[in-house]
Order: structure tokens, then C-alpha cells, then sequence
């Protein structure tokens, strides 16, 4: 009897909730260090001090509700879901086809076989899930942590319980640009505090609680600041040529990417063309009834591509 290891991935879930009471603990600590005991201790100051303190306190709520905004639109929006008695049309049979050489899992839609990866997407037969016993969309991928097919997937994402598509590919975007600027911030405030935390230490002139939240939020805000300045990067890349990160590999393999249409038509298939809404997790109806990327359906392809 074969045993599916990749069914315990479902497990992920329990942890991803984990994950949500681990960033709501971030945000609390660095809450208390940056606005109340730094910048509630320079508004009695005076003069400038206030004026820095406002400013911060200021920066820090703006950039924490456009953060928090983006982090529930991620977790609570379905990443899209193939449509019920979905069919592919032949020009995508052929177009899904070209993207995927054929290799062992190209097999009847009733067959068993499929191939797995260790990042817990099954890649099967282009064109039918035999886990969902459903038709793909292009660019569609099983997820084996969600147990259900996502279109245009990204990524399973633990901290936020949910898998990053189509339909909010872009408020993931957000979450993680609000969240570096909101770490970088808080590590910038904190600096001058971490570098006196040691003397402080040592002679006592501040309590030890204090002392002990101050360095906490400095090493945890600069450890995240420094590690989402790599991934808005790559997922800039990303965008910039219109790939996902399960379709990094397939893109190498190809010797031009048809889903690159130029970096302007790239990012408005995931930000759309209403320029106003760019850093909001929000789309206008044009965008949503003109751009069909955005529902993770259909997808232009270059026209100096054969498919």
C-alpha cells in the first residue's frame, strides 16, 4: 500500500495559525517599544522631541493599518478556485501542453500517477488534476497543503494560512512591502536604544523590563526588515517577468517566457491599470472586468511564441 507523505501536509494549517499569534506578538512588542516607551517618553520632552515623536507615531500607525490591511485581505481572500465543471478550450490544451514537455505524469485523467515536489505542489498532468478530478487552468497548480487546486499559484504562504494566487497575489505584495517599511522604521527608532542598551544595562537607568522589550523588538524587527528586503526582490523580479514562483523552473527551460509581455502589461495583470489603488489591497471593477489575469483564468501570451 502506497502512502501519500505528501497528505500530511495538511498539517501546515495547524502551524500557520501558530504563525498569525507569532505576528500579532510582533506587532505588540514593537507596539509598546517604539510608541510608548520611546516615543511617549519624547513627546514630554519638548521641542523637537516631540516633533520626532509625533512624526513616528504618526508614520507607525499609517504604515500599520495599510499593513494590517493587506496581511487579512491575504488570509481571508480565496487565491481562486477553478470554476465548477471548468473545461479547457483546445487553444489552452495546446498552449499548457508546450509548457509542459512530456514526461511520465502526462497520463490518462483516471491514472494515479503524478510526480511531487518537497515544496508540497503535486505536478501532474497538464490540463487534469486526479486529485480534484477537475479540468487546470493554465498556470493553475494542486496544492497539497490547501488539498485543493489554485489558480495562477504562487506559493503556499504559512504565516498567513492560506495559498498566494491570482486574486490576492497582490495583497501579498503589499503585506510583505508594508511590513519592511514598518520593520525598517521600528529598527531605525530603535537603534539609538539598542546601541545605549548596554550602559543602560549596566548602570541600571532603566528597568529591566524595558530593557528586555527594547532589544527584542531591535533584533526581531532587523532580522524580518533584512530577510523581506530579499523577497520583495525576488518577487520584483518575479512580476517584472510575469513567473511565478512555481513556474521558475518551466521559464528557465523556455527559451522566451510567453507570458512576458513587457514589465507595464507584467505588473498590471497582478496591480491593475487604476493607478490610485496601486498600494491599496483593492481592485476597481474595470480592472477586474478588463484584466481576466486578475480572476486567474486566462492569460495573454506573447505573439512571437509558438504554442
Amino acid at each position: 500500500m502506497q502512502i501519500n507523505v505528501f497528505t500530511l501536509c495538511s498539517g501546515l494549517k495547524f502551524l500557520g495559525y501558530l504563525m498569525i499569534l507569532l505576528v500579532a506578538a510582533i506587532i505588540a512588542v514593537s507596539y509598546y517599544a517604539v510608541v510608548v516607551f520611546i516615543c511617549g517618553n519624547q513627546l514630554l520632552r519638548g521641542g523637537l522631541h516631540s516633533f520626532f515623536g509625533f512624526s513616528v507615531i504618526i508614520i507607525f500607525h499609517a504604515l500599520l493599518i495599510l499593513l494590517l490591511w493587506s496581511y487579512f485581505r491575504v488570509v481571508f481572500k480565496n487565491p481562486g478556485t477553478v470554476p465548477e465543471n471548468w473545461k479547457p478550450s483546445v487553444e489552452e490544451d495546446n498552449l499548457q501542453a508546450s509548457t509542459h514537455p512530456t514526461h511520465s505524469d502526462q497520463v490518462a485523467p483516471d491514472a494515479s500517477s503524478s510526480t511531487q515536489s518537497l515544496d508540497g505542489i503535486e505536478r501532474r498532468q497538464p490540463g487534469y488534476c486526479t486529485r480534484c478530478q477537475i479540468g487546470k487552468p493554465p498556470r493553475c497548480h494542486h496544492c497539497s497543503v490547501c488539498q485543493r487546486c489554485v489558480l495562477k499559484m504562487d506559493h503556499h504562504c504559512i504565516w498567513v494560512v492560506n495559498c498566494v494566487g491570482a486574486q490576492n497575489y497582490k495583497f501579498f505584495l503589499l503585506f510583505l512591502l508594508y511590513t519592511f517599511l514598518e520593520t525598517t522604521l521600528d529598527t531605525l527608532v530603535l537603534l539609538p536604544h539598542f546601541v545605549k542598551f548596554f550602559g543602560d544595562a549596566k548602570n541600571r537607568s532603566t528597568s529591566a523590563g524595558n530593557l528586555a522589550i527594547v532589544f527584542t523588538a531591535f533584533v526581531l524587527n532587523l532580522a524580518f526588515s533584512l530577510s523581506l528586503l530579499c523577497f520583495i526582490i525576488m518577487h520584483a523580479s518575479l512580476v517584472s517577468s510575469n513567473t511565478t514562483s512555481v513556474e521558475v523552473y518551466e521559464k528557465k527551460r523556455a527559451v522566451r517566457w510567453q507570458y512576458d509581455l513587457g514589465k507595464k502589461r507584467n505588473f498590471e495583470q497582478v496591480f491593475g491599470k487604476k493607478k490610485a489603488l496601486w498600494f491599496f489591497p483593492l481592485f476597481s471593477k474595470d480592472d477586474l472586468d478588463n484584466i481576466p489575469a486578475l480572476e486567474g483564468l486566462e492569460f495573454p501570451t506573447r505573439a512571437d511564441v509558438e504554442v
